[in-house]
C-alpha cells in the first residue's frame, strides 16, 4: 500500500520511540488539535509511543482548508497510516475524533486485511446512534457559549477575541462534518472490524449516555468494554494518568491490570 499524502504534514511524534513495543495513534475532538495529546504521549513514553493526527485548517495547517467530511478525511488518515501498518497500532479518538478513528479503521480493515490492535473511543455515542444537532448553523455567540459548557478549551484562548475570530470557522466546519455525518453501511464483501473497544464516558456528558456509548458493541466483532469515568465531556483531562494506565494495561503485554 503506497500513498501520496504528506506523512509529515498529519503526524506529529511529540516523543519518538523506536523501540516502543507499541503505538497508539490519537485523533483529536471539534476544534482540537494533535497537540491536546502531547501530555498523553509524555505519560505513554517509552513504552508506548504516541502518533497524534493534525488535521488540515488548524495551527500550522491553518492555510490549508479543512476536510468538511468524516469519511474524506479517514480515508486520507488511512492513506497516511500506511507506512505503519506492518504491525498495525492502536487507535485512541476523542469526541469527533472518535468517529474519525473508527472509519479510519473501517478503510484500512477493507485495504490491508487488518484493523487496528485495539480501538479506544472517548466521549462519543457509538456510529449507529444518531441524534438530530444543528450546532454548525448556530451563530458565533451560540457557538462559544458551546465551547465554555463542554470545558474542554483554554480559557485564555476565549478571552482574546483575534484568537476566537481563527477558532470558530474550524470549529464550525468541524461540527458541520460530524453532525452531517451517517456511517456508510459495510458490504457483505468488506471484513469487519475485529479490534476490541473500549469506551471511556464521563458521568457527566450530555453527549453520550449509557445505551448509546454500550453501541459500540455492534461496530465489531471484537469484546467492548464501556468505563466510566467523573467529569464532563471533557473528563479524559482530569484522568489523564488513569487512562495511560488502562492503555498500557490494554497494549502492553505482561502489563498490570488497569484500576
Amino acid at each position: 500500500m503506497t500513498t501520496d499524502v504528506d506523512t509529515d504534514l498529519w503526524i506529529r511524534r511529540f516523543h519518538p520511540a523506536p523501540e516502543a513495543t507499541a503505538r497508539l495513534v490519537c485523533f483529536p475532538h471539534a476544534g482540537g488539535s494533535a497537540g491536546f495529546y502531547f501530555a498523553l504521549s509524555r505519560l505513554l513514553h517509552p513504552q508506548v509511543e504516541v502518533l497524534a493526527v493534525q488535521y488540515p485548517g488548524r495551527q500550522e495547517r491553518r492555510a490549508e482548508p479543512q476536510v468538511e467530511d468524516i469519511e474524506t478525511l479517514a480515508g486520507s488518515v488511512a492513506e497516511v497510516l500506511a507506512p505503519w501498518w506492518g504491525e498495525p497500532p492502536a487507535f485512541f479518538g476523542h469526541s469527533m475524533g472518535a468517529v474519525v478513528a473508527y472509519e479510519t479503521a473501517r478503510r484500512l480493515v477493507t485495504s490491508t486485511g487488518s484493523g487496528p490492535a485495539a480501538l479506544f473511543v472517548s466521549g462519543r455515542r457509538a456510529p449507529s446512534t444518531t441524534r438530530e444537532e444543528r450546532l454548525h448553523l448556530a451563530d458565533d455567540q451560540e457557538l462559544v457559549a458551546e465551547i465554555v459548557r463542554q470545558g474542554g478549551t483554554p480559557p485564555e484562548l476565549l478571552s482574546e477575541p483575534g484568537l476566537i475570530e481563527l477558532i470558530l470557522p474550524t470549529l464550525r466546519g468541524d461540527y458541520r462534518a460530524v453532525e452531517r455525518y451517517r456511517p456508510r453501511p459495510p458490504t457483505p464483501a468488506e471484513a469487519s472490524l475485529k479490534a476490541p473497544v473500549t469506551v471511556l464516558v464521563g458521568t457527566e456528558d450530555p453527549k453520550v449516555t449509557a445505551a448509546e456509548a454500550r453501541a459500540w458493541e455492534r461496530h465489531t466483532d471484537g469484546p467492548t468494554e464501556v468505563l466510566t469515568f467523573g467529569g464532563g465531556h471533557f473528563f479524559l483531562t482530569e484522568h489523564q494518568e488513569r487512562i495511560g494506565e488502562l492503555i498500557r494495561a490494554r497494549l502492553l503485554p505482561g502489563a498490570a491490570s488497569a484500576p
